[in-house]
Order: structure tokens, then C-alpha cells, then sequence
């Protein structure tokens, strides 16, 4: 049995693995494929190693996702917001501190996620049903305090009010599946790029040894900050990883951004393992992989105790992982050039979103990354196009 724990773990990191560094390939996919394919994988393994597989595979996803964003500016819903300062370190020739910065806040959500979660047990038995009707009168405050803390207010409020019809209609399409796949990949990715076309033409040699000044009460608050909005999106319907985001940029303000890389690496490992709890306590799944664990088997204290340690081996290795594979994009992402880099990738994306969502995905693809290049153009903050989200997420509590 030990041994087949093992192999579960190895084979999740090394899934995760490919998982964090390729675009498009989402560990809710592998984990549908595993839902699909677990009475086949049943006959030759346990229940308990296909979920520490599926685990093991989201944990390690958390850590490497941030590499294609800050190196290819290829988001997903947890590093869309992260992509336009990460790609400022990377023109600055930083982009392994980018990397080292998630990396920071991926590893100390795993550490407080796990001190913390008996307390989160207990704050989601009791608190959940007496927030659970207010939740979008609270999100409407954040909306207004974003476009409120704006300069350029009628601006913010245009963009905002824009990229939430957008994401109205992209949610909202029966046959278009992975719809934030195109949305984010239009409106962080895309954008980001075709911005960057115009402010530099070679990527800088990226500086391997480098002394990151990060001041300990800035690193505090970017994981505490990630630990409240992890938390949000684990219990509530609805919100994603990029919406808590947003959300706690508007409550912890000033971390600049190196506390900001902390703050995006922390918030999708938290997601993920806040999640764990929302399912003991709730027998609910907030994500594509919780949902496969509830599929495969019951939730059980002694369940949540094992997945708990291999969040922990899994993290360990991932660090590790992140590190090796964070240098080898620094030493060689030079050598390559810039224009051709960034059509290269811009073709890559649109190939692969046509690939998984077809014509009506190009058409997503297309509207989001020119509003992604609004806020550029009109310079106002660009988190004022999370309204993609925001608004249906509103609109669906209210």
C-alpha cells in the first residue's frame, strides 16, 4: 500500500508538472479524464491512490502555473492578474525573481493553509450560513471601491461595466466549454503581449543570482490576504481564484509587487486546500478536482488527514521542481528572440483555443484581448476588467 501511495504522488507531481507549465491543459481536464477512465484505473488501484493522485497533481499545478505567466504571458484563472508585473520583471530581466516571489506565497499557503485548518473547519460550520445572502451586496462594495479609488473614474466604470457584458455572454454560452480559458487568455494574456511589442523588442539576460527584498510584514500580509480571499473562493459558489484576487487587493493595499507575486502565488494553493474543508464540513466541491474526489470516494477525517500530508510531500517536491525548471526558462528564454517569442506564443494560444473551444472560442478570444488593451490605452487599472467576472458573479447572488 506504501508503495502505491507512492507512485500515485510521483505520477500526480509529474501530471502537475505538465499541467502547470502547459496552457490550456487544466487540472479540472485531467481530472474529468479521471472521473471518466476511474472504473478502468479502479481494477488496478485503490480509490484512496487515484485521489492522492488527483491531489498531488492540483498541489504541484498551484506552484508551476506561474512559470508560462510570467515567461509566455499565458494565464489561467488563478495568474491572470499576475501576468502584467510578472512580465515587468521579466523586461527588467528579473523574471526568476518573479518566479521565486509565487513561489514564496505558494509555500507559505501551504503552511498556514495547514495550521490554520482546523480553524477553518470550525469558521465554515458556523459562519457559512450567515454570510451566504449578503455575499453580492459585499462584492458590490469592492466594485465600488475599485472604480472609487480610480483616477479616471468614468473610465474605470466604462471598462468594468464592458468586460462584465462580456463575461455575461462567455459564461452564459451553452456550447462553448472552458469558457475562461479564451476570456483570460484574450484579456491578461493577448493583451499583455501585443502591449509589450511596443515598450521592447529583446527580452534582457534574466539575473539567476539575485537578492529578493521582500520586508516581513509585507510577505505576512500578502499570505494572510491570501488566506482570506483562498478562503472565500473555497466556500463560496461562484468566485474563482482571479475574483479573490481583486478582492484582496482592495483590503491589503500597498504590498507592491513583490508582495503582489506573493499574494498570486498563495491564492490558488489556498483555494485549493481550503477546498478539502469545505468538503468535510459541507459535502461540497468548489473545484474540478474536489469534485472527482467526491466522485470517487467518501469523506472522511482520516481521508482529509492523508490528502493533508501529501499536500505537504507534494509541495515539497514541487518547490524543488519550480526552482529547476524556473532557471532553465531564465538561462535560455534569451537566446530567443522577442518579437518572434511573442507571435509564437500569440499563435500557440489562438491554436489551442480554437482547438478546445472552436470558432465561438476565436470570437471570445478576439473580443476580450481588445478589451484587454483598453485599459492600457486609456490608463486606468486593469483589474477594472475583472468586472468579466465580477458582474455575473454578482448577478448570481443577488
Amino acid at each position: 500500500m506504501f508503495l502505491e501511495i507512492l507512485l500515485a504522488i510521483t505520477i500526480g507531481v509529474l501530471t502537475g508538472v505538465i499541467t502547470g507549465l502547459t496552457p490550456g491543459i487544466h487540472i479540472n481536464l485531467i481530472s474529468a479524464l479521471a472521473i471518466s477512465f476511474a472504473p478502468a484505473i479502479l481494477k488496478v488501484t485503490s480509490p484512496i491512490s487515484l485521489v492522492i493522485f488527483i491531489v498531488s497533481m492540483s498541489v504541484v499545478h498551484t506552484f508551476l502555473d506561474s512559470i508560462p505567466s510570467i515567461f509566455l504571458g499565458a494565464p489561467d484563472s488563478a495568474t491572470a492578474l499576475g501576468v502584467l508585473p510578472g512580465h515587468r520583471y521579466l523586461l527588467k530581466g528579473y523574471g526568476l525573481m518573479a518566479v521565486k516571489l509565487t513561489l514564496i506565497g505558494s509555500l507559505g499557503a501551504v503552511i498556514l493553509s495547514i495550521v490554520l485548518f482546523p480553524l477553518f473547519v470550525i469558521i465554515v460550520k458556523n459562519g457559512y450560513p450567515l454570510i451566504k445572502d449578503y455575499i453580492g451586496y459585499m462584492l458590490i462594495f469592492v466594485v465600488v471601491f475599485m472604480i472609487l479609488r480610480d483616477r479616471k473614474k468614468f473610465w474605470a466604470l466604462f471598462v468594468f461595466l464592458l468586460s462584465g457584458c462580456l463575461g455575461l455572454v462567455v459564461l452564459n454560452m451553452p456550447l462553448l466549454k472552458n469558457p475562461l480559458f479564451p476570456l483570460f487568455s484574450g484579456m491578461y494574456g493577448i493583451s499583455t503581449l501585443i502591449i509589450s511589442l511596443n515598450t521592447c523588442s529583446v527580452i534582457p539576460k534574466q539575473k539567476e543570482e539575485q537578492h529578493i527584498k521582500l520586508k516581513p510584514l509585507i510577505t505576512l500580509k500578502a499570505l494572510f490576504s491570501g488566506q482570506f480571499s483562498g478562503f472565500l473562493t473555497a466556500v463560496l459558489p461562484g468566485l474563482g481564484a482571479a475574483t479573490a484576487a481583486v478582492i484582496s487587493m482592495q483590503i491589503t493595499r500597498k504590498l507592491g509587487d513583490n508582495g503582489f507575486m506573493v499574494l498570486m502565488g498563495s491564492i490558488g494553493t489556498v483555494n485549493f486546500i481550503l477546498s478539502l474543508a469545505t468538503l468535510y464540513v459541507l459535502d461540497k466541491a468548489r473545484n474540478g478536482s474536489i469534485i472527482a474526489v467526491q466522485q470517487i470516494t467518501e469523506t472522511s477525517l482520516g481521508l482529509i488527514m492523508i490528502l493533508l500530508m501529501t499536500i505537504i510531500i507534494s509541495a515539497s517536491l514541487a518547490v524543488y521542481l519550480t526552482l529547476k525548471i524556473g532557471k532553465l526558462f531564465a538561462r535560455h528564454i534569451t537566446k530567443i528572440n522577442y518579437r518572434k517569442l511573442v507571435y509564437s506564443i500569440i499563435i500557440f494560444i489562438t491554436i489551442l483555443v480554437f482547438m478546445m473551444t472552436g470558432f465561438i472560442g476565436l470570437a471570445v478570444l478576439v473580443t476580450s484581448t481588445a478589451i484587454g488593451i483598453i485599459p492600457a490605452i486609456i490608463k486606468v487599472t486593469r483589474t477594472q476588467a475583472m468586472g468579466c467576472l465580477l458582474l455575473p458573479v454578482i448577478l448570481y447572488f443577488i
